[in-house]
């Protein structure tokens, strides 16, 4: 009947509008629309856990349903927009769907929602195009077949159809051990018992169902019931001693529930039990005791349990049960199908102690499906295929698979290329002079390299094989089995070309080739060359050289080998020695430059101290001078009623807030005090709020620095104080405050234990009024210099990805939930900046390396936001060291030191703001154009009271 009403919607769809008016298109397309759901879900519907009950088809009372849907919508106009809409979105995302599966067909996710769409819309042809590409690619889950295999069924009309549900049956018993498709694969083939041959059938299925997953300890029972059900529905006379052979094969292995099977087959036998199936029973039960506590294990623990299953694995593998041991590993590989590893071991088990044909080769085909990432299950797979004798065609196009599976890293090409390549070689049969196989081998040989050089280089900014190890197991093959020395020398003049003629150990390994293949000759001209270009080890290729003209060279060999090596080993001492000069005047430059700092600060603290001195001197003779100030202020009042209007000069402004009020006349009032005046009494008055408390470094193991915090944070100890008491007891908060009284942004908090400071460091990055607090171990960074507060590994992570290109509005969730669904993840750390804002990157790390691979290859590109974001394994770039400034001066160019500039160093404009007038030479200055300048010298200034200033101002 699905049949029947998808064509009478698409007759619907097809006929001609008669009118053409836009309401009667939409309202037909609805009406269409509603009746293919209506047909998939009534279809759908019929599927159940009786289904193998229940007649072939949709039955009237279903079609009745479909009507009743379909003119429910017709008579209710009102929801005709609503459905155009929602097909309209769902057809617009289905062809964007396809069209990024036309782009990256491994986009395992793109798959899986196009067949839920389709499905959805009711296009039942298409969904099944849609299903069998995506299992063409990837292995199904039992969930996608089961779902796949009810449409299928509820669509099978005739024996055809029937035999093409046989067909995806036998397909989806081939991905995972699944008891449960096995289960539905018995119950459906009782369908066609009717059929011809249909009885051995159901046995074969059932027998097959039961060798598969007969063992599984807690699903296992449900397929011998359902089978020992089917005998005893029989109607024949050999069926009771089927039901005694099941019930006595199935007490013989340890499952769940043997008591009450036990007591059934009691119940049911008419003749007592024989002695014995009860001693195999019995045997059956101590095993199932040593088997309880690793499933017990299995049913407590969550998903995917692969510490569980790796500890099992290793109990089986005690016991040495073939079955046994398959059978927890195909349980082990359901929830952990991405784990290379486990496939690895699994591979290399059948290899070495089953070692039977379609069994290895089915378990290597399925591994490289479910992890075509990585080169080593290919590498097996193709060892495995040439241990059977499977076909070199078959061999050739496997191996195409495998440069298109996508590896990560350029060396895994190599990889599977040296794999293939060594199968070519054992191919051939080296006593023949040519052979179609030596021809092929050698074109693939040729191949390889240009596909390095080409596709792997392109894409990884590498060829993957600096030493090319390809080029000399060519040149080894050429030379020793083919007696071609010719194409040897030319392909070692390559590798030499492709910088490897400044290593010894090259030069040296085609030197062996030449000895053992070819002549002195070439063996001479070898060494000769490798002592001029080899940067390495010279030493030992001179070595070489020598013994060799020693032993079969003659007088004039003997010399022109002693010269070259002579001046060669002269040359790389003396740029040995120049690089140590330079390395020794490196060091003695920054030794040089330490003392530098060191004067220059204690000349600045002497400064300081002397303009203190200088300025208390000043107070006291303000104060002898007041007098005779005052007296000169009488004889000139014009010139003093300008002063009072005009702005204090610069020399007047130095005398600060302890000058003469007499300049601004006798009356002003005490209280009007400058602003400068002002900011240095609140300052003060701060100063005195927050006492200065030395840092003690002996507490450094109880207290942690924490820093990046906010300069306008008013209370730090009162804020900070909630946070870090949930950690432990904290002793003390100590905010750090500058001379004028402001919060410099960090601070150091003091534990009672250091455990606890430990747990304090995990509050790094948490949020503190907007921006992300910065907590780190207490170190004193002179005395560890090599101390990194930086707790993020800079090396090469296979299990963490790096993510760039999120909108700055993603959230931390958002991301794990689009990450979640291709492994387990951990950790996520959003990147941001001192401030807390977003740069857009993230980390993710996942909770093994194989599920970051897969992650990888289906998030790399996708959008997010109307943002194209980019995923690659975690590998920073290593941090070039800080470039000395020695490297940067010219040479020659003295160095310049900071105190000719003044106390503040160089103005940022570069601009002199002192008037010309008053400029002088300076003689520092002068000295310093031509060289270092000396520190400045002692001089004594003068001493001026408050009328000399004024006889200055007023001189003109």
């Amino acid at each position: 009947m699905a049949t029947a009403a998808a064509a009478s919607a698409s007759e619907a769809e097809a006929e001609p509008k008669a009118e053409g008016e836009e309401a009667e298109a939409k309202e037909a397309r609805t009406r269409r629309k509603v009746l293919s759901r209506a047909v998939a879900a009534a279809t759908y519907k019929t599927v159940g856990p009786e289904w193998d009950q229940q007649e072939e088809g949709v039955s009237e009372s279903d079609g009745d349903e479909e009507y009743a849907m379909a003119s429910s919508a017709e008579s209710s106009p009102g929801e005709y927009e609503w459905e155009y809409d929602e097909e309209e979105k769902n057809q617009l995302e289905i062809e964007r769907l396809e069209e990024q599966l036309s782009i990256n067909v491994y986009d395992y996710n793109c798959h899986v929602d196009l067949i839920r769409l389709l499905r959805l819309e009711g296009e039942l042809t298409k969904v099944r195009m849609a299903r069998q590409k995506m299992s063409e690619i990837f292995p199904l889950t039992e969930e996608l077949w089961l779902e796949w295999l009810h449409d299928e069924i509820s669509m099978a009309l005739d024996g055809l159809d029937r035999e093409h549900v046989y067909d995806l049956f036998e397909k989806a018993v081939k991905d995972y051990i699944c008891p449960n498709i096995w289960l539905e694969y018995g119950q459906y083939s009782v369908g066609g018992i009717g059929q011809k041959g249909g009885l051995e059938k159901v046995r074969s299925v059932f027998e097959r169902a039961l060798s598969s997953v007969g063992l599984h300890m807690t699903k296992g029972l449900a397929i011998w019931e359902a089978y020992r059900e089917f005998e005893s529905a029989i109607v024949e006379a050999a069926r009771l001693e089927k039901v005694h052979s099941l019930f006595r094969r199935q007490l013989a292995i340890p499952l769940y529930d043997m008591e009450a099977t036990f007591a059934e087959y009691e119940e049911w036998s008419e003749d007592p039990i024989p002695e014995s199936v009860i001693q195999n029973y019995n045997k059956a039960l101590q095993q199932l005791e040593k088997y309880k506590p690793y499933e017990e294990t299995l049913l407590q623990a969550e998903a995917p349990r692969l510490a569980e299953y790796q500890a099992y694995i290793d109990f089986e593998m005690k016991i040495g049960d073939p079955a046994r041991i398959q059978l927890i590993f195909e349980r082990a590989l359901v929830e952990n199908c991405l784990v290379p590893d486990l496939w690895i071991r699994y591979s290399q088990y059948l290899d070495r102690q089953l070692k039977v044909k379609d069994l290895v080769l089915s378990v290597h085909s399925r591994a490289v499906r479910n992890c075509p990432w990585t080169v080593a299950l290919w590498s097996r797979y193709l060892l495995a295929m040439e241990r059977h004798g499977v076909d070199h065609r078959v061999i050739s196009v496997t191996f195409e698979k495998a440069l298109s599976a996508g590896f990560i890293q350029a060396t895994d090409y190599v990889e599977i290329w040296q794999a293939y390549l060594d199968y070519l070689r054992r191919r051939v049969d080296f006593k023949q002079d040519s052979s179609k196989e030596l021809e092929e081998l050698r074109s693939a040989f040729a191949r390889a390299l240009e596909y390095l050089k080409q596709e792997v280089e392109e894409r990884f900014s590498e060829s993957g094989d600096p030493s090319c190890l390809i080029m000399q197991n060519w040149a080894r093959i050429e030379a020793r089995l083919c007696n071609n020395m010719q194409k040897a020398r030319e392909l070692w003049d390559s590798i030499m070309t492709k910088g490897n003629a400044k290593y010894a150990n090259m030069w040296l390994e085609y030197y062996n080739l030449e000895r053992a293949h070819g002549d002195t000759q070439h063996c001479r001209k070898a060494l000769h060359r490798a002592v001029q270009c080899t940067s390495d080890y010279p030493e030992h290729v001179c070595e070489v050289l020598l013994t060799m003209e020693r032993t079969e060279g003659t007088l004039e060999d003997w010399d022109i080998a002693v010269q070259k090596t002579e001046t060669r080993l002269a040359r790389v001492n003396e740029q040995r020695i120049k690089a140590a000069e330079k390395e020794a005047a490196l060091a003695q430059q920054e030794e040089e430059k330490v003392e530098q700092r060191k004067r220059a600060r204690a000349e600045k603290k002497a400064l300081k101290k002397k303009k203190k001195t200088r300025g208390s001197d000043k107070s006291r003779a303000d104060e002898d001078d007041e007098k005779e100030w005052g007296d000169d202020a009488e004889e000139q009042p014009s010139k003093r009623r300008r002063v009072e209007n005009s702005v204090p000069p610069a020399g007047e402004a130095e005398l600060g807030p302890e000058a003469d009020p007499g300049l601004s006349g006798s009356s002003a009032p005490a209280a009007a005090e400058p602003p400068s005046e002002q900011k240095e009494q609140r300052a003060a008055t701060r100063r005195r709020d927050v006492p200065r408390v030395l840092h003690d470094s002996s507490k450094d193991g109880v207290t942690v620095f924490v820093s990046n915090l906010p300069y306008g944070l008013r209370e730090p100890a009162a804020t900070l104080r909630p946070l870090f008491e949930a950690c432990g007891d904290v002793v003390e908060v100590r905010p750090i405050f500058s001379n004028r009284g402001d919060f410099r942004g960090y601070c150091y908090v003091e534990f009672k234990e250091e455990a606890v400071a430990l747990r304090a460091l995990e509050l790094d990055r948490q949020t503190v009024e907007g921006r992300p607090m910065f907590v780190s171990p207490c170190v004193d960074k002179s005395k560890n210099p090599d101390f990194k507060v930086f707790r993020y590994s800079t090396a090469l992570e296979k299990h963490k990805l790096f993510v760039s290109g999120l909108p700055f509005s993603c959230t931390k969730e958002e991301l794990e939930e689009i990450c979640k669904a291709h492994g387990t993840v951990k950790d996520i750390r959003l990147v941001t900046n001192r401030a807390g804002k977003p740069k857009g990157l993230a980390y993710v790390e996942y909770e093994n390396e194989s599920q970051a691979s897969q992650a990888v290859l289906k998030m790399d590109g996708m959008t997010i936001k109307e943002n194209v974001i980019k995923v690659a394994i975690s590998n920073p770039p290593q941090r070039k060291a800080p470039e000395k400034p020695e490297a940067r001066k010219a040479p020659g160019v003295a160095v310049v030191p900071r105190q000719i500039y003044g106390a503040r160093g160089k103005g940022r404009t570069q601009l002199s703001l002192l008037p010309r007038a008053l400029q002088r030479p300076s003689a520092t200055a002068a000295q310093a154009e031509n060289g270092p300048a000396p520190p400045p010298a002692a001089t004594e200034v003068p001493k001026m009271s408050n009328a000399d200033f004024a006889k200055l101002l007023l001189r003109k």
